[in-house]
């Protein structure tokens, strides 16, 4: 089913500037989720606060692929999960349980993303948690929480203990479960998830090799986030995400509609 097929009237005369500017990332990300085979199927989530509002978010339309994703299909949602804009698009209110508990704690945190990937899941399974195996991990390792599973993420009461557990980092493992980041923008959470899941297939791999492994110096994980401002220039995920975007452009376009 193509997206003329979906008949989505475009939203870009319909809100803000600044909006509009979200959207387009939000939906990039959520191609470039499917294009990285991040994706399963319609479901996880990435969510986006609404610019210059704190109770209001963007979502995914509920039944719609990644790869179909656009700006204008996005849904705007409150704290609940709950509609407050004319999509004909239905949300997932159970889904949102955990973005809500985050975006509502964390106000530095702009947008939200939840994969279910095979390694990710294959990680969070383990009792040893991520590992320092790799030059990835330790930027991971430096702003990594936990948080144990309660079963779907249906109840608001396992929202305190799932903003504990995140606390101040940026990355969490959800026991067996996936993996989550968050950032102060569509382009540093993606970059995040990058990271996360590049760790997973990491650890993965050197574990199913069966050899000894060589951990990274915790002396070197504790100069991470100095090595990682270094490494982007202080920019974050805005250093590769124009080159993210001109990817879809060739590969997947029509996200920007």
């Amino acid at each position: 089913m193509s997206n003329r097929t979906l008949q989505i009237p475009s939203r870009q005369d319909a809100v803000s500037a600044d909006e509009w500017q979200v959207r387009v990332d939000l939906a990039a990300a959520y191609r470039l989720v499917a294009l990285f085979g991040w994706d399963d199927l319609v479901f996880t989530h990435i969510s986006a606060r609404v610019p210059g509002t704190a109770d209001q978010f963007l979502i995914n339309p509920y039944g719609f692929v990644f790869e179909e994703i656009t700006a204008s299909s996005l849904v705007k949602v409150d704290l609940n999960g709950q509609k407050i804009d004319d999509s004909a698009w239905p949300v997932n209110p159970a889904g949102f349980t955990i973005h809500s508990a985050i975006h509502q704690a964390r106000h530095d945190a702009q947008c939200v993303l939840h994969t279910h990937t095979l390694n990710g899941v294959a990680v969070s399974a383990m009792a040893c948690g991520v590992l320092p195996l790799s030059q990835q991990s330790i930027f991971v390792l430096s702003s990594l929480g936990a948080h144990d599973y309660e079963g779907v993420a249906l109840r608001d009461d396992e929202k305190p203990r799932l903003v504990a557990d995140l606390g101040t980092n940026n990355y969490l493992l959800l026991r067996n479960h996936g993996l989550l980041t968050c950032g102060p923008t569509v382009a540093d959470a993606f970059l995040a998830m990058y990271l996360f899941e590049a760790v997973c297939a990491i650890q993965v791999r050197a574990l199913a090799g069966g050899g000894e492994l060589v951990r990274v110096d915790p002396a070197i994980v504790g100069t991470a986030k100095q090595q990682a401002a270094q490494v982007t220039r202080g920019l974050g995920g805005a250093l590769a995400w124009p080159g993210l975007l001109r990817r879809l452009d060739r590969q997947m376009p029509g996200y920007d509609t």
